[in-house]
């Protein structure tokens, strides 16, 4: 879901303090008085007129000419975004400070200048350049103003929720709670109060992955002035309790917000939060749809319609309704370009200029189409999630979780439909003979053979590394994903933690999307939530799992069986992708002629789960409030899909049919015939695949038993009164491709 909680409150750009440049007389002090009220009643041409008269007295004052630029960029109605990075560079440079060298931050009177460049990074959402200068900022706090020092505290507070540090979050609202109602008794030094400190309005719209949004208003009403920054407090700490998944808490801090605001958009969009936490997911869209129209938050760069729509997706994606959820996500993408296209052009040869800093990062177009590609994947149209997803990928390389989902997209439009399957596997109907050739001794029974899947290649002189719904892209993008993870689960430096996203030359506000690792090795995946060291390591046996099956549908056996020994060594393997690997091992030891190798793999011991839960992994979100919608929990820890076991016992069941066909490749027909009525044994008569149908036949004819394979063949059975209905239940063997990879389900952005 657009995932904007956070209130834009009016964090400004602040002007320097004369006061700190040696011998500044007392005209030049009561110029610098007047142009700061000038300044703050938006007379902005007069402000400039007494600025011109302080720089033919102090022409060199890097303060003078700060002043000016952030003069000048409010009379552009904050549209000069590059001329202001551009001087504000150049007083750096003056003063002989490297903002990314943050060692030379040692001088507080500099504390505006560093500031205002992260106020400016904020909203080309460079989250990780912005929180650091933020962050050694903070640590001169205390002789700041006091007014710079609130907002430094509202930016950080910010920053560490859109980049999913909720105890960070916390400890700062903390901080700045005691700031506002419990001050420290000395107080703060006031000196220099009559120059300039000019604020440049900062509207934070910053939206990435995992939960409800809640929009941003801004209450004008005060008692005093510190009581004005109550419901904000309020917000603060309601989004850091739904990012911490603090239920208790939460429902605290929300009844906190409706006392001191009303039921206002903000405050519906975190109560929709909260329900949607709790797994009320009709009670989230009756909020939601209640939400009121607010204008301002138009001005501000918010846009409540997309984000109206796309919460609604995500919830019906949770509900399981796929397509109508793609439907949600579909009128999402239609609001937001709607709303793109109103915006103001880029001025020629102008990266950001043109357009007002607020509305910098209001595109949210390739956050949609990650959301929409997700549900779409889950919907059963991979192609159209694979539209999608691939250009997303553009903005969000550094996810290896969504290469991954790319690879599912090329998988799944590469596996055959039940209908496509049906053609050349025989089901009961198909089992009877298709004909008869020949006469008397020489009378033969024709019988279709089950079909051999072909894969889709690239043709002859087209790159692989193409963007096309193939193997051979799936087996880059998986690479991707594996070198993206870091090389051991929990490590710091993982390698997408220094990629930034601010190369592009794409028209959108996640043009400049990054997210911060935290300190916990967390491996950041934008637009969503970061994935935990337990959950990278869950996340690399998946693309292991995934490698090993494109590799086998590609003819790669030793890549496959090196993918799958490499999976079921990994310590974090659950169920289903242990009873994969083992299966995948197989099916490339005996292409590779290794049956012996194969069958110790085969051996039905070797799986005792089929779940696909992360060992060790407690559900955050299993607290539930009163009223959860019955049987619209969160999908369960088993795989529902119609090509992969539902159970353990089919789980076994499957292993001993390959085991079967193993055996029959050493001759071992006695053996064979012994696993498959095992196997037939352990599931229900209509889940026996029309494989293994074939499987007896072939045994029987091996055996010498002619009429015996005849009576399966017409009545379609293994064993006497066992009688098969069509299956599309998978035996991979050695003949036959491996069973059809289950794709362990991501979840998109909320």
């Amino acid at each position: 879901m657009a995932e904007s909680s956070d209130k834009p409150e009016e964090a400004t750009e602040a002007m320097e303090t004369p006061p700190s440049v040696p011998v500044i007389t007392d005209e030049e002090r009561e110029l610098a008085g007047k142009a700061l009220l000038q300044f703050e009643s938006g007379k902005y041409d007069a402000a400039l007129n007494t600025i011109s008269r302080l720089e033919e007295s102090r022409p060199n004052d890097h303060k003078v000419l700060h002043n000016r630029a952030v003069v000048e960029f409010h009379k552009s109605n904050c549209t000069k975004t590059d001329e202001l990075r551009q001087r504000l560079q150049t007083v750096c440079s003056q003063l002989g400070i490297k903002v990314n060298d943050l060692d030379g931050l040692e001088d507080v009177d500099n504390g505006v200048l560093y500031y205002n460049q992260a106020v400016v990074r904020f909203h080309t959402r460079q989250f990780q350049e912005a929180t650091s200068m933020l962050e050694k900022l903070f640590q001169f706090i205390e002789p700041l103003e006091e007014t710079l020092a609130r907002k430094i505290c509202m930016v950080l507070i910010d920053l560490y929720l859109l980049t999913y540090q909720a105890e960070k979050a916390l400890h700062m609202v903390s901080y700045f709670d005691k700031m506002l109602f419990d001050p420290p008794s000395t107080g703060k030094s006031k000196e220099g109060a009559q120059d300039k400190d000019k604020d440049k309005e900062k509207d934070k719209t910053p939206e990435s992955g995992g939960t409800p949004a809640a929009a941003k208003e801004t209450s004008v009403e005060t008692v005093s002035p510190n009581e004005e920054f109550r419901p904000l407090l309020h917000q603060y700490k309601a989004r850091c309790c739904l990012l911490a998944k603090s239920i208790k808490a939460c429902k605290r801090e929300i009844k906190a917000v409706i006392n001191t605001q009303g039921m206002t958009s903000t405050t519906i969009f975190l109560k929709a939060n909260f329900e949607y936490l709790r797994h009320n997911y009709r009670k989230a869209v009756k909020l939601l749809s209640s939400i009121p129209d607010a204008p301002r938050m138009i001005e501000l760069g918010e846009w409540i319609p997309v984000m109206f729509y796309n919460n609604l997706g995500c919830i019906h994606f949770y509900m399981k309704k796929y397509n109508l959820g793609s439907f949600y996500f579909k009128k999402a993408m239609q609001e937001n370009d709607n709303r793109a296209q109103q915006l103001p052009k880029r001025e020629p040869g102008q990266v950001l200029s043109g357009r007002p800093l607020h509305t910098l990062a209001t595109n949210k177009h390739y956050e949609l189409l990650y959301n929409a590609g997700i549900q779409l994947l889950h919907a059963g149209r991979p192609l159209a999630a694979f539209d999608c997803l691939i250009e997303s990928v553009q903005v969000y390389h550094s996810n290896p979780r969504l290469w991954l989902r790319i690879a599912e997209c090329c998988i799944a439009a590469n596996q055959e439909t039940p209908e496509e399957e049906s053609k050349g596997i025989p089901s009961k109907k198909q089992m009877s003979s298709q004909g008869v050739v020949g006469s008397g001794f020489h009378r033969k029974l024709v019988v279709m053979s089950p079909s051999q899947k072909v894969n889709k290649f690239t043709p002859n002189g087209q790159s692989s590394a193409i963007p096309v719904a193939n193997l051979e892209f799936a087996s880059i993008c998986l690479k991707n994903a594996a070198m993206v993870l870091p090389e051991e689960p929990g490590a710091k430096d993982a390698a997408g933690a220094g990629v930034q996203l601010g190369g592009h030359g794409l028209d959108s506000g996640d043009m400049f999307d990054g997210s911060l690792l935290g300190d916990s090795g967390c491996v950041a995946a934008p637009p969503g939530f970061p994935l935990k060291p337990l959950e990278a390591a869950s996340l690399r046996c998946s693309v292991l799992a995934c490698s090993a099956y494109v590799s086998l549908g590609l003819g790669d056996n030793v890549t496959a069986l090196h993918h799958a020994q490499t999976l079921l060594t990994q310590p974090s393997l659950s169920g289903s992708l242990k009873f994969l690997g083992h299966l995948y091992a197989a099916e490339a030891l005996i292409s590779l002629d290794q049956v012996s190798e194969a069958i110790q793999h085969l051996n039905p011991d070797n799986v005792s789960d089929v779940s696909v839960s992360i060992p060790g992994t407690v559900d955050t979100t299993a607290e539930k409030g009163k009223g959860s919608d019955e049987g619209e929990e969160r999908e369960s820890q088993a795989v529902h899909s119609q090509y992969y076991p539902h159970s353990l016992q089919s789980a076994k069941a499957t292993l001993m049919f390959n085991l079967a066909s193993a055996h029959c490749l050493r001759s071992e027909f006695e053996k064979a015939k012994k696993c498959l009525h095992q196997a037939a044994s352990l599931i229900p008569p209509n889940e026996i695949p029309p494989q293994a149908i074939m499987l007896g036949v072939y045994l029987e004819l091996q055996s010498g038993n002619t009429k015996l394979a005849l009576q399966i063949i017409k009545k379609n059975q293994l064993i006497p009164l066992m009688k098969g209905n069509d299956s599309n239940a998978p035996l991979p063997t050695s003949s036959t491709p491996p069973t059809t990879l289950t794709r362990a389900k991501q979840k998109p952005r909320k």
